[in-house]
């Protein structure tokens, strides 16, 4: 990888099977679709579709979903450079069952580990990843060594510049121990500068569940920006100097699952771009909504003439 990248994104990696019909179990689907997939690389992509330069560090299985997750990320337009193999291990597979509004169950499979967790940290690009506008890492990264080490090495090279992000992402299923989980994301806070995250992944951060004491206690821990999601509560943002709630944007919901890193892409362009943090957050709010609109993850993230053309609908004009 060469040059200057907007946005390094470090973490989960694979193949969604979503089912093609809704309001069924797993055991009567009788077709799937088949999409790039994984938190991390959904917001690469989401970053490429807003016309920002983007690469992945994760790895695959030496098979056919692996040579996929390449085609896909090259076809989207995010750079696959870091992405390599680990023998003996499978590219995961997620699947989800859809029962909108607002239930989609996932069965990951990614025993007895996954490849992205096999991160090692003297294989980074400490250099590339300290040169990026925006290095993006989760905390699903933490739930394993050898992976955990490498994300603690290449925040140390970042040095806590401006805009280093940690998504709070938060998935139970990855966790031996809550508690455990507390203790490396609260380890990990101290060296990022903004964090984002649900209720639910902020009380495991910080222990509140409750948005303005969960962003201030984010903001205590050492970031410069705390994002709380509150789904039909719309989003909060914070810094030290600014409190503010943007609404959510209306949408008829069809797969919530990826929406979250629609908004992490549409997050990175405009922090990226120096928009004030409403702005950003009505921009996010309607890039998460438009793809939870859609059925699938990866290939549903809008571009910014999309995005902008749901808020002047909305009557929420983006000002970009």
């Amino acid at each position: 990888m060469s040059g200057h990248l907007d946005v390094v994104t470090i973490g989960r990696i694979g193949v969604d099977l979503y089912p093609l019909q809704d309001n069924v179990g797993l055991e009567d689907v009788q077709t799937f679709g088949k999409y790039l997939g994984g938190s991390a690389t959904n917001v690469a992509v989401a970053v490429a579709r807003h016309g920002r330069s983007a690469a992945i560090i994760s790895r695959t299985g030496p098979d056919a979903f692996g040579r996929y997750v390449h085609k896909a990320l090259r076809e989207f337009g995010v750079d696959d450079s870091y992405v390599t193999v680990v023998p003996d291990l499978l590219t995961p597979i997620t699947f989800c069952e859809m029962y909108p509004p607002d239930h989609f169950p996932l069965l990951f499979y990614r025993l007895p580990t996954a490849p992205d967790l096999q991160i090692r940290s003297e294989e980074l690009d400490l250099a590339a990843i300290a040169d990026a506008g925006i290095y993006w890492s989760t905390v699903t990264g933490l739930s394993e060594e050898p992976s955990r080490s490498a994300h603690f090495a290449a925040w140390k090279a970042r040095a806590r510049q401006p805009l280093t992000v940690l998504d709070l992402d938060y998935r139970p299923m990855f966790w031996k121990d809550p508690a455990e989980a507390s203790r490396q994301v609260q380890a990990a806070l101290s060296h990022v500068t903004v964090a984002v995250g649900n209720r639910e992944e902020c009380e495991i951060a910080v222990g509140e569940t409750d948005p303005r004491r969960a962003a201030k206690a984010l903001l205590e821990a050492g970031v410069e920006i705390a994002i709380v999601k509150q789904g039909p509560r719309g989003v909060l943002g914070m810094t030290k100097d600014l409190t503010l709630e943007v609404p959510p944007t209306p949408i008829k919901v069809i797969n919530g699952l990826g929406a979250g890193d629609g908004f992490g892409g549409a997050l990175c362009h405009g922090l990226l771009s120096g928009w004030d943090l409403e702005t950003i957050l009505r921009f996010a709010n309607a890039a998460g909504a438009i793809v939870a609109s859609r059925r699938e993850c990866s290939s549903a993230m809008p571009t910014t003439a999309e995005v902008e053309a749901l808020l002047k609908e909305v009557g929420n004009d983006s000002s970009t």
